[in-house]
């Protein structure tokens, strides 16, 4: 039952376990199951005071009042509980439900009892900050007066470093939510822009000691801009005298490094079309500007920090290889041994040179360890660079005291300055590794920005609408109601609608459908799609963010920016991780410098001229540099980041890491019947009258009774009608052909007046002066309509065949019946049968009657099925699923199943694709096809099964690799792993994570013809 496009808007419906925002239709009248039903789940009064009774007639009932307060603070599922918990200990509340990703709390309780200022009391006893929201259910995905900002933060290697980015971020005045994530480098931040700016967080940021830069906002006031044809301070300054002239520019910065132009301005005064025109014109066509796409510049960053990576490894490998050269192949070469034995000064001209080069390895090139572990001690954090920084540190200064000792004394002991310089040289080969393994995770976004044409074909039109002309523009300065020219081959670059032209479409890329789609005048189109045959000439309806490729960017972005729960155990291991570690390295020093002493082991395990002390030391340096908590942070958000980039590539939405989660332990999926397991392609297929009325009238009255409604079977029942006196039309037709023939439907069918639409039972209007009843039994019960004996079975065998039986009646008397079929999707037997052989148990859920939800039920399967249920009464349904603690999903088409959806542990919205669902579930299955829940599924229990052989992999390393590298097994085996090979180890440890997650790209969703052999795992 998906509805119109153009019928969509977005808003926030009040769920019992999960607060966000459904879709709801904008159109006021929509079908039986629709947006009116509703009105039993939330009342425009709700926000502010509801009844305990649910007819809200109950004598005795108190009025209870219903508040939403924003929680800052929060940072994973146990915080919600928390706030929960204190919520609920309250005397005089009700109930209360706390949404972890929204920030918010929804409190029902006792006005008489407790007052507003006592929940935020409580939540604030509960050690978080709040705030009351003077309007609980907004209109808006964000609260009035924040900016959302997208930030990239450079210098974080591990989860430690994320946690002091976001504390610091999040103790900022005016910022109400900050989430940062490692695998992107990016930082998403939620501010009030009258109490804080983007430059004072990027420079809060930079002050921890981190790099920032704001990489876009969802403020409309700010376009950056390439800039071609400047070559001298001439051209600078002629570019800044365009800009100072340009009414609307509130000040801009050119930067000489990039060519990059930053320039804010009013939107009220100028669009950044209209900006882009003035300043090329200005110059006289000198400078070419094209807008830089946020995402390509964030691609150029991750390649930059790439290159930078390579080189630094580069360089530190050309100095380590001749320290190496000095230390194990010079010894056998007679010639260039002595000349490093030659004495220069107080030392060899051997230790010179290593002592030279390993500075410039240790303080040039490993810098960049020093400045991440000072920073990340300043904010009272610790991480691998410090673990780095401390294990090259000691064998760095230990080797000069070592030299100056020995010039001193006469006695030399060995230096490891080797040990320092091949430590840094595999850590940052390991760094450069993970820096190329984490640009592969994130290739779903690239291939989606790929997708987006960087050009578009303008139709310029004087003031009186005439064509005049054409021109190319960038694509990103497409404004809504702007006509564009797409001609065969290329991408539509806007979400629009067809004025001319007639051509086939691929919409695969977007919405996963493989056939070309028709597309002629009237028809909705989707940037980034194909023109395959045809030129067209559409009106771009739909820019900028509001564009469906862009909300499905923006999807898969969030779902790779979120955590889920199940990284709480890296979260809490990297918090002690390294304090543990280095106490851990001083008990092995301790251990073998004081058995040494003591004589617990023989001297001959000492290596020449060493001494107790450098063999304790040797051990105590391993283990620092071979633990490796960066594996740990990497493991759940690198398979995150590829899993949501996986199904995006099929079709498959994921609105995070906690929905991955959630869907891998699904015990039943709960599907709605009209539009989900059926085709939503409703027709007449029996029309009998049980009077001496003529057929042809009988269906006129029908249909105009039904003419108002927008439901699919009245939307049926009319084209019937209309086929039945307009032969010349098919009976199935497209929707901008269904607009194109109101005049003819207004030329035939009847006045009504007083026609009222009731949810759950049908239509009621006059004709004529006469009462029209069009609906179930329900309806004539109630109207003290008698359905007589014969016509009763008549529609009993229309039930159970599958069909949905329509009682019309005249005045007082029962007139006629129409049978309906919903023929079912041919896909939906064999995807029941699969759900069940993965252990999971689908349930059928509709507003039809018994007779036919059984018999559907039958035709498909399905054991469990709960028929005449409005949709407030379908979240009550999947609510006694929940009660003995299993995960229930909710398959619907996002919009008559709204309450269901938000009532659901996992929200999937089937058939979304035409225009994208993006707040309306957990997932979002862009094709209208039952297959992609069996693939959102088994997508989500490989994906929680790859991240936790990531977790086996990196415990399981650093509970072995720790006890070789202090010397463990050293007694028994003699198996001593040098600090080098260590710092090698512990490189490669977090690389093999990545490589683990990205196996996942070979994830293949099961076929039709393979879906029955999949078994429980």
């Amino acid at each position: 039952m998906s509805p119109s496009v153009r019928d969509l808007q977005l808003s926030e419906v009040p769920g019992d376990r999960k607060s966000r925002p459904l879709i709801v239709a904008g159109d006021e009248a929509g079908d039986l199951e629709d947006v009116r039903l509703l009105d039993s789940y939330e009342s425009p009064d709700y926000s502010h005071t509801i009844m305990i009774d649910g007819e809200g007639e109950a004598e005795g009932e108190e009025a209870m009042k219903r508040i939403q307060v924003r929680v800052t603070g929060m940072t994973c599922a146990a915080c919600s509980n928390s706030v929960e918990s204190a919520l609920k200990s309250v005397n005089g509340v009700l109930r209360a439900s706390v949404a972890l990703l929204q920030n918010k709390a929804d409190v029902v309780f006792n006005p008489t009892l407790v007052k507003d200022d006592d929940i935020k009391k409580a939540i604030e006893d509960a050690g978080f900050e709040a705030e009351i929201l003077a309007e609980p259910i907004t209109f808006k995905t964000k609260p009035n007066g924040t900016l959302l900002g997208q930030f990239t933060i450079g210098g974080m290697t591990c989860a430690a470093c994320v946690n002091s980015v976001e504390g610091i971020l999040r103790d900022l005045p005016g910022v109400k939510r900050a989430v940062v994530a490692l695998a992107t480098s990016l930082g998403e931040v939620e501010y009030d822009p009258t109490v804080i700016s983007k430059d004072d967080i990027v420079n809060a940021i930079e002050d921890a000691g981190f790099e920032a830069a704001l990489v876009q906002s969802n403020q409309q006031d700010k376009i950056i801009l390439g800039v071609d044809g400047i070559f001298s301070e001439m051209d600078v300054q002629l570019l800044e005298g365009v800009l100072s002239t340009l009414k609307g520019v509130r000040q801009f910065r050119y930067n000489r490094m990039s060519n990059e132009l930053e320039v804010h301005f009013d939107p009220e005064v100028v669009g950044s079309r209209s900006l882009v025109d003035g300043i090329e014109g200005g110059s006289g066509l000198k400078f070419k500007l094209h807008v830089m796409n946020p995402y390509a510049r964030m691609t150029s960053k991750d390649v930059e920090e790439t290159s930078t990576m390579f080189w630094l490894f580069i360089s530190s490998l050309f100095l380590s290889i001749p320290i190496f050269f000095i230390r194990v192949i010079c010894p056998h070469i007679p010639l260039l041994y002595s000349l490093l034995l030659w004495r220069c000064g107080p030392f060899l001209m051997g230790d010179w040179l290593k002592w030279a080069l390993v500075s410039v390895v240790q303080f040039v090139i490993g810098k960049r360890f020093y400045v991440a572990a000072g920073r990340a001690l300043r904010n009272g954090s610790t991480n691998m660079d410090v673990l780095v920084a401390l294990g090259t540190s000691a064998s760095y200064f230990y080797s000069v005291c070592a030299l100056l000792y020995g010039a001193a004394s006469g006695f030399w002991s060995p230096t490891y300055f080797e040990t320092s310089s091949m430590l840094i040289t595999f850590v940052l080969l390991g760094k450069y590794l993970e820096c190329l393994a984490k640009g592969k995770t994130s290739d779903a976004i690239k291939k989606l920005v790929e997708l987006a044409p960087a050009t578009a074909l303008l139709i310029v039109k004087d003031k009186g609408g005439r064509c005049i002309g054409e021109r190319e523009i960038d694509a990103l300065l497409i404004q809504p109601g702007d006509t564009l020219k797409v001609l065969p081959g290329a991408k539509v670059p806007a979400d629009g609608v067809v004025v001319w032209g007639s051509s086939y479409v691929n919409e695969s890329m977007v919405t996963g459908e493989s056939a070309p789609v028709l597309k002629e005048a009237n028809s909705l189109v989707i940037g980034g799609t194909i023109n395959l045959h045809g030129a067209l000439q559409m009106q771009a309806t739909k820019v900028g963010s509001d564009a469906v490729l862009n909300q499905i960017i923006s999807l898969v972005e969030t779902a790779q920016m979120s955590k889920a729960p199940i990284q709480k155990f890296a979260d809490f291991v990297a918090s002690i991780f390294v304090p543990t570690v280095v106490a851990m390295s001083l008990l092995t020093f301790l251990g073998w410098y004081v058995g040494g002493t003591i004589g617990a082991y023989p001297d001959d395990w000492l290596p020449e001229n060493g001494n107790y002390f450098v063999f304790a030391l040797m051990f105590s340096i391993s283990v620092v540099v071979i633990a490796c908590p960066c594996a740990l942070g990497l493991a759940t958000p690198t398979a995150v980041m590829v899993a949501t980039g996986v199904g995006a590539n099929n079709g498959v939405l994921i609105k995070g890491g906690d929905a991955l989660e959630r869907a891998q332990k699904i015990k039943y999926v709960i599907f709605d019947k009209t539009g989900t397991l059926t085709q939503g392609k409703a027709t007449v297929t029996t029309a009998k009258v049980f009077t001496g009325m003529d057929r042809g009238e009988f269906l006129k009255w029908v249909a105009s009774a039904e003419a108002s409604s927008e439901h699919p079977l009245a939307k049926a029942i009319v084209e019937y009608a209309r086929h039945f006196h307009f032969f010349d039309y098919p009976s199935a037709t497209e929707e901008g052909q269904n607009n194109s023939k109101v005049s003819i439907i207004s030329g035939w069918l009847l006045d009504v007046s007083e026609f009222n639409a009731l949810p759950g039972r049908g239509v009621k209007c006059f004709i004529d002066g006469k009462q029209v009843l069009v609906g179930n039994r329900k309806l004539m019960n109630e109207n003290g309509i008698t359905i007589p004996t014969h016509v009763e079975n008549f529609v009993v065998e229309l039930e159970e065949s599958a069909k949905t039986g329509i009682l019309v009646a005249f005045d007082d008397n029962l007139i006629g019946v129409l049978g309906v079929a919903d023929p079912l999707k041919r896909e939906a037997a064999i995807v029941i049968e699969g759900l069940q052989k993965m252990g999971v148990k689908p349930v059928m859920v509709t507003g039809d009657n018994w007779r036919t939800a059984r018999a559907v039920a039958q035709e498909v399967g399905i054991q469990d099925v709960r028929a005449e249920v409005l949709p407030a009464g379908k979240a009550e349904v999947i609510h006694s699923f929940q009660k003995d603690g299993s995960v229930v999903a909710m398959v619907g088409d996002g919009i008559n199943d709204s309450p269901a959806l938000a009532a659901a542990d996992v929200g999937m919205a089937i058939g979304a694709g035409t225009d994208i669902a993006i707040e309306a579930a957990d997932y979002v299955l862009m094709r209208n096809n039952l297959e992609d829940v069996i693939t959102a599924i088994d997508l989500s229990r490989k994906t929680l099964s790859r991240i936790r052989w990531n977790y086996i992999f990196a415990m399981a390393y650093n509970v072995i690799a720790i006890p070789v590298a202090a010397g463990v097994f050293f007694p028994i085996l003699g198996i001593q792993l040098p600090p080098w090979a260590a710092g090698a180890c512990m490189a490669l440890s977090s690389v093999s994570v990545v490589c683990s997650s990205l196996l996942l790209r070979r994830y293949k969703t099961p076929r039709l013809t393979t879906i029955l052999e999949i078994t429980v795992e």
